[in-house]
């Protein structure tokens, strides 16, 4: 089976997203602030990886968006957060 540009668009994004996840558990476990600070970084670059993949991917169609939410949704949700007890 040949791979082709989209599917490996695609499959690269998801395993960019899985390492920001890995990186979103490891950042605050971490007491070495050295280790932190490097972990940090690397999320940062990872997620510069990704964004510019994502712009690839819409450039070429190979990913569509969601629709926008409206305003009701997003009031929706900030009420969600805000009245929630913590």
């Amino acid at each position: 089976m040949q791979m082709n540009e989209k599917t490996m668009v695609a499959d690269t994004l998801a395993g960019i997203n899985g390492e920001l996840l890995r990186f979103a558990e490891m950042i605050p476990q971490t007491e070495n602030k050295e280790l932190k600070t490097t972990l940090k970084q690397f999320r940062t670059a990872c997620e510069q990886s990704q964004e510019e993949l994502y712009q690839i991917a819409r450039e070429k169609s190979y990913y569509v968006p969601a629709a926008k939410a409206t305003a009701e949704e997003v009031q929706h949700v900030k009420n969600l957060f805000t009245s929630a007890s913590l």
